[in-house]
Protein backbone atom coordinates (compact mmCIF):
# COMPACT_ATOMS: atom_id res chain seq x y z
CA UNK A 1 0.00 0.00 0.00
CA UNK A 2 1.35 3.54 -0.92
CA UNK A 3 1.37 6.45 1.70
CA UNK A 4 -1.77 8.86 1.58
CA UNK A 5 -3.11 11.46 4.13
CA UNK A 6 -6.34 10.18 5.90
CA UNK A 7 -9.14 12.79 7.07
CA UNK A 8 -13.00 12.61 8.50
CA UNK A 9 -15.34 15.28 6.67
CA UNK A 10 -17.28 16.82 9.71
CA UNK A 11 -19.75 17.73 7.17
CA UNK A 12 -20.64 17.92 3.32
CA UNK A 13 -19.32 21.02 2.53
CA UNK A 14 -15.38 20.01 4.12
CA UNK A 15 -16.35 16.54 2.08
CA UNK A 16 -16.85 18.05 -1.10
CA UNK A 17 -13.84 20.41 -0.77
CA UNK A 18 -11.63 17.71 0.10
CA UNK A 19 -13.26 15.34 -3.09
CA UNK A 20 -12.59 18.87 -5.46
CA UNK A 21 -9.01 18.62 -4.51
CA UNK A 22 -8.64 14.96 -5.81
CA UNK A 23 -9.46 12.77 -2.22
CA UNK A 24 -11.45 9.67 -2.33
CA UNK A 25 -13.92 9.04 -0.17
CA UNK A 26 -14.62 6.20 2.14
CA UNK A 27 -17.37 4.72 3.98
CA UNK A 28 -17.17 1.16 4.28
CA UNK A 29 -14.19 0.71 2.53
CA UNK A 30 -14.60 -2.97 1.89
CA UNK A 31 -13.31 -2.20 -2.08
CA UNK A 32 -11.07 1.16 -1.76
CA UNK A 33 -8.94 -0.54 1.19
CA UNK A 34 -8.52 -3.91 -0.81
CA UNK A 35 -7.69 -2.06 -3.83
CA UNK A 36 -5.16 0.42 -2.21
CA UNK A 37 -3.67 -2.99 -0.26
CA UNK A 38 -3.50 -4.56 -3.93
CA UNK A 39 -2.02 -1.19 -5.05
CA UNK A 40 -4.62 -0.78 -8.08
CA UNK A 41 -5.77 2.11 -6.33
CA UNK A 42 -3.15 4.65 -5.39
CA UNK A 43 -5.00 8.00 -4.04
CA UNK A 44 -2.68 10.13 -2.53
CA UNK A 45 -5.60 11.51 -0.14
CA UNK A 46 -8.64 9.80 1.24
CA UNK A 47 -11.63 11.21 3.48
CA UNK A 48 -13.86 9.81 5.41
CA UNK A 49 -17.58 10.71 4.88
CA UNK A 50 -19.35 8.37 7.65
CA UNK A 51 -20.55 11.63 9.48
CA UNK A 52 -22.47 12.79 6.82
CA UNK A 53 -26.26 12.86 7.23
CA UNK A 54 -26.67 9.95 4.27
CA UNK A 55 -28.01 7.31 6.37
CA UNK A 56 -32.05 7.63 6.22
CA UNK A 57 -34.58 5.20 4.61
CA UNK A 58 -37.14 6.93 3.85
CA UNK A 59 -39.95 5.11 2.59
CA UNK A 60 -43.11 6.82 1.55
CA UNK A 61 -45.91 5.19 -0.45
CA UNK A 62 -45.04 6.57 -3.90
CA UNK A 63 -41.68 6.37 -3.98
CA UNK A 64 -38.13 5.18 -1.63
CA UNK A 65 -35.32 6.68 -0.63
CA UNK A 66 -32.20 5.21 0.30
CA UNK A 67 -29.18 7.56 1.61
CA UNK A 68 -25.50 6.54 0.07
CA UNK A 69 -24.46 5.70 3.84
CA UNK A 70 -27.06 3.48 4.80
CA UNK A 71 -25.69 -0.28 5.30
CA UNK A 72 -26.36 -3.11 2.75
CA UNK A 73 -27.84 -5.15 6.06
CA UNK A 74 -29.56 -2.44 7.31
CA UNK A 75 -31.54 -1.60 4.07
CA UNK A 76 -31.87 -4.86 3.23
CA UNK A 77 -33.59 -5.81 6.37
CA UNK A 78 -36.02 -2.57 6.35
CA UNK A 79 -39.41 -4.47 6.99
CA UNK A 80 -40.80 -2.04 3.88
CA UNK A 81 -38.30 -2.71 1.40
CA UNK A 82 -38.54 -6.10 2.00
CA UNK A 83 -42.41 -6.06 1.43
CA UNK A 84 -42.79 -3.48 -1.20
CA UNK A 85 -39.12 -3.73 -2.93
CA UNK A 86 -38.55 -7.37 -2.50
CA UNK A 87 -36.10 -7.32 -5.31
CA UNK A 88 -33.69 -4.65 -3.53
CA UNK A 89 -34.00 -6.65 -0.57
CA UNK A 90 -33.19 -9.94 -1.83
CA UNK A 91 -30.26 -8.61 -4.08
CA UNK A 92 -28.80 -6.75 -1.10
CA UNK A 93 -29.02 -10.50 0.63
CA UNK A 94 -27.25 -12.43 -2.07
CA UNK A 95 -24.49 -9.62 -2.74
CA UNK A 96 -21.63 -10.78 0.20
CA UNK A 97 -20.84 -12.04 3.39
CA UNK A 98 -22.97 -11.16 6.12
CA UNK A 99 -19.49 -9.27 7.38
CA UNK A 100 -19.70 -7.28 4.26
CA UNK A 101 -23.16 -6.45 4.30
CA UNK A 102 -22.67 -5.22 7.71
CA UNK A 103 -20.08 -2.34 6.83
CA UNK A 104 -20.49 -1.99 2.93
CA UNK A 105 -22.72 0.96 1.73
CA UNK A 106 -25.54 1.66 -1.09
CA UNK A 107 -23.32 3.97 -2.44
CA UNK A 108 -20.24 2.13 -2.27
CA UNK A 109 -21.73 -0.73 -3.49
CA UNK A 110 -22.77 0.90 -7.29
CA UNK A 111 -19.44 2.33 -7.35
CA UNK A 112 -17.62 -1.05 -6.84
CA UNK A 113 -14.67 -1.56 -9.23
CA UNK A 114 -14.66 -4.37 -11.70
CA UNK A 115 -13.54 -7.82 -10.07
CA UNK A 116 -11.31 -9.04 -13.44
CA UNK A 117 -8.55 -11.15 -11.81
CA UNK A 118 -6.36 -8.59 -14.79
CA UNK A 119 -7.83 -5.19 -13.46
CA UNK A 120 -6.36 -6.65 -9.99
CA UNK A 121 -3.29 -7.88 -10.94
CA UNK A 122 -1.12 -5.08 -11.65
CA UNK A 123 1.30 -6.77 -13.88
CA UNK A 124 -1.17 -7.48 -16.17
CA UNK A 125 -2.72 -5.60 -19.24
CA UNK A 126 -5.72 -3.91 -18.15
CA UNK A 127 -7.03 -0.98 -20.12
CA UNK A 128 -9.37 0.10 -16.94
CA UNK A 129 -6.13 0.48 -14.73
CA UNK A 130 -4.21 1.71 -17.35
CA UNK A 131 -5.70 3.08 -20.61
CA UNK A 132 -4.08 2.33 -23.56
CA UNK A 133 -2.24 -1.09 -22.18
CA UNK A 134 -4.86 -3.64 -23.72
CA UNK A 135 -6.91 -6.11 -22.53
CA UNK A 136 -6.09 -9.12 -21.43
CA UNK A 137 -9.00 -11.29 -20.86
CA UNK A 138 -10.43 -10.86 -24.08
CA UNK A 139 -7.83 -13.62 -25.17
CA UNK A 140 -6.98 -15.08 -21.82
CA UNK A 141 -9.39 -16.53 -18.66
CA UNK A 142 -12.17 -14.75 -19.62
CA UNK A 143 -14.99 -17.67 -18.36
CA UNK A 144 -16.68 -14.56 -16.15
CA UNK A 145 -16.68 -11.99 -18.07
CA UNK A 146 -19.25 -10.60 -20.00
CA UNK A 147 -20.92 -11.40 -22.85
CA UNK A 148 -23.39 -8.19 -23.41
CA UNK A 149 -21.61 -4.07 -24.04
CA UNK A 150 -18.02 -5.15 -24.19
CA UNK A 151 -15.83 -3.78 -26.81
CA UNK A 152 -12.29 -4.06 -27.80
CA UNK A 153 -10.84 -2.36 -24.70
CA UNK A 154 -12.99 -4.56 -22.25
CA UNK A 155 -15.13 -7.34 -21.33
CA UNK A 156 -14.57 -7.05 -18.00
CA UNK A 157 -18.66 -7.15 -15.92
CA UNK A 158 -19.95 -5.25 -13.14
CA UNK A 159 -19.90 -7.12 -9.90
CA UNK A 160 -23.29 -4.99 -8.49
CA UNK A 161 -25.99 -7.52 -7.84
CA UNK A 162 -28.04 -3.72 -6.10
CA UNK A 163 -27.29 -1.91 -9.41
CA UNK A 164 -29.75 -4.97 -11.27
CA UNK A 165 -32.25 -4.72 -9.36
CA UNK A 166 -31.86 -0.15 -9.42
CA UNK A 167 -31.72 -0.35 -13.43
CA UNK A 168 -34.43 -3.21 -13.66
CA UNK A 169 -36.91 -0.93 -10.98
CA UNK A 170 -35.83 2.87 -13.12
CA UNK A 171 -34.23 3.82 -9.92
CA UNK A 172 -32.47 7.40 -9.73
CA UNK A 173 -29.31 8.43 -8.39
CA UNK A 174 -29.46 11.36 -6.26
CA UNK A 175 -25.80 13.24 -6.05
CA UNK A 176 -24.44 16.51 -4.79
CA UNK A 177 -21.61 18.32 -5.97
CA UNK A 178 -20.83 22.04 -4.62
CA UNK A 179 -23.14 23.73 -7.46
CA UNK A 180 -25.86 21.63 -5.56
CA UNK A 181 -28.16 18.48 -6.23
CA UNK A 182 -28.05 16.22 -9.38
CA UNK A 183 -30.66 13.55 -10.18
CA UNK A 184 -29.55 11.10 -12.75
CA UNK A 185 -31.73 8.25 -14.08
CA UNK A 186 -29.43 4.93 -13.17
CA UNK A 187 -29.58 3.68 -16.42
CA UNK A 188 -27.52 6.80 -17.42
CA UNK A 189 -25.21 6.85 -14.41
CA UNK A 190 -22.74 3.75 -15.65
CA UNK A 191 -21.11 3.68 -18.76
CA UNK A 192 -20.34 1.17 -21.09
CA UNK A 193 -16.39 0.09 -21.77
CA UNK A 194 -16.32 1.85 -25.48
CA UNK A 195 -12.98 2.87 -25.79
CA UNK A 196 -12.54 4.59 -22.45
CA UNK A 197 -13.17 1.46 -20.02
CA UNK A 198 -11.71 3.68 -17.65
CA UNK A 199 -14.47 6.11 -17.36
CA UNK A 200 -17.19 3.75 -15.79
CA UNK A 201 -19.74 6.19 -14.89
CA UNK A 202 -21.17 9.77 -15.43
CA UNK A 203 -20.65 10.68 -11.93
CA UNK A 204 -18.65 14.25 -12.02
CA UNK A 205 -15.30 14.38 -10.37
CA UNK A 206 -15.56 15.44 -6.65
CA UNK A 207 -19.01 14.39 -6.54
CA UNK A 208 -20.89 12.48 -3.52
CA UNK A 209 -23.74 10.29 -3.88
CA UNK A 210 -26.16 11.29 -1.23
CA UNK A 211 -29.35 8.79 -2.38
CA UNK A 212 -30.80 6.17 -4.43
CA UNK A 213 -34.77 7.15 -4.58
CA UNK A 214 -37.19 4.33 -6.47
CA UNK A 215 -40.61 5.04 -7.42
CA UNK A 216 -43.08 2.52 -6.26
CA UNK A 217 -44.71 0.85 -9.24
CA UNK A 218 -47.70 -1.69 -8.75
CA UNK A 219 -45.09 -4.59 -10.32
CA UNK A 220 -42.63 -3.39 -7.31
CA UNK A 221 -44.38 -6.00 -5.03
CA UNK A 222 -43.95 -8.86 -6.83
CA UNK A 223 -40.47 -8.59 -7.39
CA UNK A 224 -37.66 -10.94 -6.69
CA UNK A 225 -33.78 -11.36 -7.41
CA UNK A 226 -32.10 -14.84 -8.59
CA UNK A 227 -28.55 -15.13 -8.84
CA UNK A 228 -26.12 -17.99 -10.28
CA UNK A 229 -22.75 -18.09 -9.04
CA UNK A 230 -20.28 -20.89 -8.88
CA UNK A 231 -20.81 -21.65 -4.78
CA UNK A 232 -23.54 -20.79 -2.75
CA UNK A 233 -21.09 -18.80 0.11
CA UNK A 234 -20.07 -15.06 -0.81
CA UNK A 235 -19.38 -15.10 -4.39
CA UNK A 236 -19.83 -12.65 -7.47
CA UNK A 237 -22.72 -13.78 -9.76
CA UNK A 238 -22.21 -15.52 -12.96
CA UNK A 239 -25.66 -14.94 -14.38
CA UNK A 240 -28.57 -13.40 -12.25
CA UNK A 241 -32.29 -12.28 -12.82
CA UNK A 242 -34.02 -9.26 -11.45
CA UNK A 243 -37.56 -8.96 -12.61
CA UNK A 244 -40.93 -6.71 -12.00
CA UNK A 245 -44.28 -8.25 -12.87
CA UNK A 246 -47.42 -6.79 -12.82
CA UNK A 247 -50.15 -8.99 -13.42
CA UNK A 248 -54.02 -8.52 -13.82
CA UNK A 249 -56.56 -10.60 -15.10
CA UNK A 250 -54.06 -13.09 -16.49
CA UNK A 251 -51.96 -10.72 -18.91
CA UNK A 252 -48.94 -9.08 -17.75
CA UNK A 253 -49.98 -5.24 -17.44
CA UNK A 254 -46.42 -3.86 -17.27
CA UNK A 255 -42.95 -6.12 -16.70
CA UNK A 256 -39.14 -5.27 -15.75
CA UNK A 257 -36.14 -7.04 -16.37
CA UNK A 258 -32.42 -6.60 -15.73
CA UNK A 259 -29.55 -8.66 -16.04
CA UNK A 260 -26.55 -9.27 -14.30
CA UNK A 261 -22.95 -11.12 -14.83
CA UNK A 262 -23.36 -10.81 -18.24
CA UNK A 263 -23.19 -7.10 -19.40
CA UNK A 264 -20.32 -4.39 -18.62
CA UNK A 265 -22.95 -3.20 -16.78
CA UNK A 266 -25.96 -3.45 -15.21
CA UNK A 267 -28.08 -4.68 -18.40
CA UNK A 268 -31.84 -4.24 -19.02
CA UNK A 269 -33.67 -6.30 -20.94
CA UNK A 270 -35.95 -4.95 -22.93
CA UNK A 271 -36.44 -7.48 -25.41
CA UNK A 272 -37.59 -10.05 -22.70
CA UNK A 273 -39.87 -6.84 -21.66
CA UNK A 274 -41.37 -6.23 -24.59
CA UNK A 275 -42.19 -9.93 -25.34
CA UNK A 276 -43.99 -10.53 -22.04
CA UNK A 277 -45.91 -7.35 -22.01
CA UNK A 278 -49.65 -7.45 -22.63
CA UNK A 279 -48.78 -11.43 -23.14
CA UNK A 280 -51.30 -13.60 -20.95
CA UNK A 281 -48.88 -14.87 -17.64
CA UNK A 282 -48.40 -18.96 -18.91
CA UNK A 283 -45.45 -20.72 -19.26
CA UNK A 284 -45.57 -20.36 -22.98
CA UNK A 285 -45.15 -16.62 -22.27
CA UNK A 286 -42.27 -16.94 -20.16
CA UNK A 287 -40.10 -19.12 -22.14
CA UNK A 288 -40.27 -17.24 -25.22
CA UNK A 289 -39.46 -14.14 -23.36
CA UNK A 290 -36.86 -15.80 -21.88
CA UNK A 291 -35.17 -16.75 -25.12
CA UNK A 292 -34.72 -12.64 -25.44
CA UNK A 293 -32.40 -12.62 -22.67
CA UNK A 294 -29.34 -12.46 -24.66
CA UNK A 295 -29.80 -10.75 -27.98
CA UNK A 296 -26.68 -9.28 -29.21
CA UNK A 297 -24.82 -11.64 -26.99
CA UNK A 298 -20.85 -11.54 -28.05
CA UNK A 299 -19.82 -14.56 -26.18
CA UNK A 300 -15.85 -15.17 -25.50
CA UNK A 301 -13.53 -18.65 -25.37
CA UNK A 302 -14.45 -19.39 -22.15
CA UNK A 303 -18.03 -17.80 -21.32
CA UNK A 304 -20.17 -18.83 -24.43
CA UNK A 305 -22.55 -20.77 -21.77
CA UNK A 306 -23.78 -17.64 -20.92
CA UNK A 307 -25.71 -17.28 -23.40
CA UNK A 308 -28.17 -20.63 -22.30
CA UNK A 309 -27.34 -19.70 -19.01
CA UNK A 310 -29.00 -15.93 -19.05
CA UNK A 311 -31.67 -17.60 -20.99
CA UNK A 312 -32.62 -20.33 -17.99
CA UNK A 313 -31.93 -17.51 -15.35
CA UNK A 314 -34.57 -15.53 -16.80
CA UNK A 315 -36.94 -18.08 -17.60
CA UNK A 316 -36.63 -19.21 -13.90
CA UNK A 317 -36.99 -15.85 -12.23
CA UNK A 318 -40.29 -15.40 -14.17
CA UNK A 319 -41.98 -18.22 -13.16
CA UNK A 320 -40.80 -17.49 -9.27
CA UNK A 321 -42.37 -14.02 -9.52
CA UNK A 322 -45.27 -14.56 -11.80
CA UNK A 323 -46.24 -17.49 -8.70
CA UNK A 324 -45.64 -14.42 -6.37
CA UNK A 325 -49.44 -13.31 -4.50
Amino acid sequence: MYPFRFTKASDEASALRAGASGARYIAGGTTLVDLMRETVERPDAVVDINALPYRDIDLKPARLRIGALARMSEVAAHPGVRQQFPVIAEALDLSASAQLRNMASIGGNLMQRPRCLYFRDVSASCNRRSPGAGCAAIEGRNRTHAILGTSDACVATHPSDLAVALVALDARVITRTREGERSTPIADFFRQPGATPDKEHNLHPGALIAAVEVTAHPESRRSGYLKVRDRESFEFAIASAAVALDITAGTVQTARVAAGGVGTVPWRLTAVEKALTGRPATPETWRAAAARAADGAKPLSENGFKVELIKRTVARQLVTVAGMP
